[in-house]
């Protein structure tokens, strides 16, 4: 089929958007080394920050205004962080209007939380692929239980009278869309069964990501990575850590800053993670769902410890998959990570999930979906 169309995909050109977030970016970015490999031409839409990743993934950035900083003064942060993020995401209708009338896209592939996409795609009558990072929804299971009327129908309803949209607070989070991909494996979704043809769970994607090299300072020892992603920091998390494997029975790879460890520890900002996790022995993490999916990936255990409501549902899961533990007491995290790390349950499990995965497809599967849905519509 690939070799039958090429001539009709090197001709496609594909507009991604997905505004801010490593978590929302990063999966999307094997996907567009895959379409250019075959030849589509794709832009993508994102803020200066990840302008140097997809531009090394084979697109062309487009610039969107970026996401401000959120400093919250209430004490609840979210009772102000949905109207930060609709702010930020309004100010890129009129960027990706114009852009679309100008060069116009054969098909727009917007992040589930990027809205002005979905809208941009409808006045212009141009086919659309929704990505979601995250897991799905249907009557079965919603991604958010938010009152979203409370905090974003004046915000709505003034956007969608100045624009002439249909726009509502829970069509800024979820609206149906005749192709969604999902990057986790449908054994992953809570009640995956339920989703219809319409839903593509290809799996987590690495793409070039898995030639990324590492190698522990120790081989004699089994390694413990902890990382609390890129965001989040708390230094009574690391002092846990230090605390508790200092004994050097384990050799700990921790992302962190300005915390002092003990020679057995190799601390740095940053790591590259699909690296550190082909050695992993167990893997401590915030539960987000790009570290869930990257560390199931390559079959390692993990220690949840949830940081937000959206990693706390993703602890929940993969205890309920007996995949790891969900540890919300640090003094727990030494007998957790030993727990894991010795379970011959939870190692079948891993397998079960990783075999899941492999059958998922990945960017190539992706790449499928969203080139079918463009040339459906040619």
């Amino acid at each position: 089929m690939r070799l039958t169309l090429f001539g009709k995909i090197g001709e496609m050109g594909i507009l991604f958007v997905t505004l801010a977030g490593h978590g929302h970016v990063t999966p999307t970015l094997a996907v567009v080394e895959e379409l250019v490999r075959r030849g589509a031409e794709v832009d993508y839409a994102t803020g200066a920050e990840h302008a140097e990743a997809v531009i090394a993934a084979g697109a062309r950035w487009v610039e969107l205004p970026a996401l401000p900083d959120f400093r919250p003064t209430s004490p609840n942060p979210i009772d102000e962080w949905f109207q930060h993020y609709f702010k930020a995401m309004s100010a890129t209708y009129p960027v990706l209007l114009d852009r679309c009338q100008t060069v116009r896209p054969d098909l727009i592939c917007y992040d589930a939380t990027n809205w002005p996409a979905r809208l941009v795609a409808r006045k212009y009558g141009i086919p659309a692929v929704r990505t979601m990072p995250h897991t799905a929804s249907n009557e079965h299971h919603k991604v958010m239980d938010v009152d979203l009327d409370r905090y974003l129908t004046d915000d709505t309803a003034r956007f969608a009278a100045e624009h002439g949209v249909e726009l509502d607070p829970w069509s800024t989070v979820e609206a149906p869309e005749e192709c969604s991909v999902v990057f986790l494996p449908r054994e992953f979704q809570p009640y995956g069964e339920t989703f219809d043809e319409t839903f593509h769970f290809v799996g987590p994607v690495l793409g070039s990501r898995l030639a990324q090299e590492w190698s522990p300072r120790r081989t004699d020892l089994p390694l413990l990575y902890v990382s609390l992603g890129s965001v989040l920091s708390d230094a009574a998390f690391y002092r846990a850590c230090i605390d508790q494997f200092a004994d050097g029975t384990w050799h700990v790879a921790m992302n962190a800053r300005d915390v002092e460890a003990p020679a057995n520890f190799d601390v740095r900002t940053w790591f590259p993670q699909p690296a550190v996790l082909k050695h992993a022995n167990v893997f401590i993490s915030h539960g987000g769902m790009n570290s869930t999916m990257e560390a199931l990936h390559q079959g390692v255990p993990l220690v949840i410890v949830p940081q937000t409501p959206e990693q706390s549902a993703n602890a929940d899961r993969v205890a309920e998959l007996g995949l790891g533990e969900r540890v919300d007491d640090h003094t727990e995290l030494r007998a957790a990570v030993e727990r894991v790390a010795s379970s011959d349950t939870i190692r079948s499990n891993l397998d079960r999930m990783r075999a899941a995965i492999d059958a998922g497809g990945g960017a190539v599967r992706a790449a499928d979906v969203i080139l079918s849905r463009a040339l459906r519509a040619a």
